[in-house]
C-alpha cells in the first residue's frame, strides 16, 4: 500500500477548548493524525477521535522530547508536520504546502510561524506578534528526532549535510501559546522554570537551558537573573566553538532595554550586529540606544535603516513592526528632539494608522518569546 503522505504529530494534554479548531485548519492537507495525550481528562481524546486521530496515551515523564518522539514512531507519512494545540494553520495556505510537499527533493521545510502577544485569542493582532521561521516539515524515517525536555529542538540526523539550503514555504502558522490568557491557563511560567531548573541539574546539558531559563525569568520581571543567565547561554554556545544564536543576543540587549541600562548595551551590541547584520531587531535596540544618549542624528540613521532592512525577514525571531511602524514612531521622537516638528510629524503620521491597531503607543522594549 501507498504511504500516506503527511502525517500531523501532535502532543495534548486537556487541549478540549482549542484542539478542534487546530484539526480543521489542517485536516484538508494531512492523511495522517498522530496525537501524543499524556493524561487528558476533558474529553481531548474523543474530540482528536472524532477528526480521525490515532491517540497514543502515554504518562508525563517530564519531557515534551519524549513524548514527540513517542509520536514519530507512530506515524506512517512521508512526511511530519508537527504542531502544538494552541496553533492553526493559514488557512488560504493550505493547498501551497501540499502541493510543495508533493515535490521537493529535500529533507526539511522551514514554515512561517506567528506568534502573537497580548491579552486575548479574540484580540490576536499580527500587529502584535513575533514572527520567526521554523522547521515544521520533515522527512518521516530518517533519522529526525526531538531533544530537550522542555523546548524541545530538532535535532537532524547523524551525518546529515547541514550546508544544504532549506526552502522556506510561504505558509504560515498562528501561534496563540503566549497570549496572557493562555500562559495563565496553562501556568506556563512556573512550570517551564521548574522544569529546566531540573534540566540545568544535568552535567551535560545544553547552553539553550540557560537561554529558555532566562526567558522565563525575564517574563517573571527577575531581570538581573535572566542577564546573567542569557550571558552565560553565550558563553556556552562560544566554549562548544559553536555561534551563539540570534535569539540570545535579542534577549540580552533588550534586557538592558527594560531593565534601563543602556550603557551596558555599548559596544557589545555592534559586536552582535557584525554576526546578524540582517537582524532587524539589534539595529532598533542601537537606534533606541544612541536616541537615549542625545545621539539624533546617528539615531536617524540606523533607524532608517531599519526601515530599508523591513519585516520579509523570517531568518530571526523578530518583533513585527521594527523594520516599519517602531521605526517610524522613532525617526519622529529623533525629529522632535531635534526641533524639527514638520519632519516630526510627517514621522508620526506614518506611523499612527498601525499604532492604533496596535492599540498601546510603541514601548522601548517589548517581551521576547522562548
Amino acid at each position: 500500500m501507498t504511504p500516506p503522505l503527511i502525517s500531523l504529530c501532535i502532543i495534548v494534554k486537556d487541549e478540549a477548548h482549542q484542539i478542534e479548531k487546530c484539526l480543521q485548519s489542517v485536516l484538508f492537507v494531512i492523511d495522517e493524525i498522530i496525537v501524543v495525550d499524556t493524561g487528558s481528562t476533558d474529553g481531548t481524546q474523543e474530540i482528536c477521535r472524532q477528526y480521525g486521530a490515532k491517540v497514543i496515551e502515554m504518562p508525563w515523564e517530564n519531557s515534551f522530547a519524549k513524548a514527540r518522539n513517542c509520536g514519530l514512531k507512530h506515524a506512517h507519512g512521508e512526511w511530519i508536520l508537527w504542531m502544538d494545540a494552541d496553533e492553526e494553520l493559514h488557512a488560504d495556505d493550505q493547498n501551497a504546502l501540499r502541493q510543495t510537499v508533493i515535490s521537493c527533493k529535500g529533507n526539511a521545510l522551514f514554515l512561517k510561524v506567528i506568534h502573537y502577544l497580548g491579552t486575548r485569542k479574540e484580540e490576536a493582532s499580527p500587529h502584535r506578534s513575533f514572527r520567526w521561521a521554523q522547521i515544521r516539515l520533515f522527512r518521516n524515517k530518517k533519522g529526525f528526532r526531538f531533544v530537550n525536555d522542555i523546548h524541545e529542538t530538532l535535532k537532524w540526523p547523524d551525518g546529515a549535510d547541514l550546508k544544504q539550503p532549506i526552502p522556506q514555504l510561504p505558509v504560515q502558522i498562528h501561534h496563540y501559546g503566549y497570549m496572557d490568557d493562555a500562559i495563565s491557563h496553562k501556568q506556563k511560567v512556573q512550570r517551564n522554570i521548574e522544569l529546566l531548573l531540573r534540566e540545568q541539574e544535568k552535567p551535560d546539558h545544553d547552553p539553550w537551558c540557560e537561554y529558555h531559563l532566562a526567558n522565563e525569568l525575564y517574563r517573571a520581571g527577575q531581570w538581573e537573573q535572566a542577564f546573567s543567565l542569557v550571558n552565560i547561554a553565550i558563553e556556552g554556545f562560544i566554549t562548544k566553538k559553536e555561534l551563539p544564536p540570534s535569539l540570545l543576543y535579542k534577549l540580552k540587549y533588550e534586557i538592558l532595554f527594560r531593565h534601563g541600562s543602556m550603557r551596558g548595551a555599548w559596544p557589545g551590541i555592534e559586536c552582535a550586529i557584525r554576526l546578524y547584520p540582517n537582524y532587524v531587531d539589534l539595529h532598533f535596540y542601537k537606534g533606541v540606544f544612541m536616541m537615549e544618549h542625545g545621539m539624533y542624528e546617528e539615531a536617524i540613521s540606523v533607524f532608517e535603516h531599519c526601515l530599508k532592512l523591513g519585516e520579509e525577514e523570517w531568518e530571526h525571531l523578530s518583533l513585527r513592526g521594527m523594520g516599519s511602524f517602531y521605526s517610524f514612531y522613532y525617526l519622529g521622537l529623533c525629529m522632535e528632539r531635534l526641533g524639527k516638528k514638520a519632519e516630526a510629524q510627517v514621522y508620526q503620521q506614518f506611523s499612527v494608522g498601525l499604532i492604533q491597531e496596535n492599540r498601546q503607543k510603541p514601548a522601548l522594549t517589548t517581551a521576547n518569546e522562548g
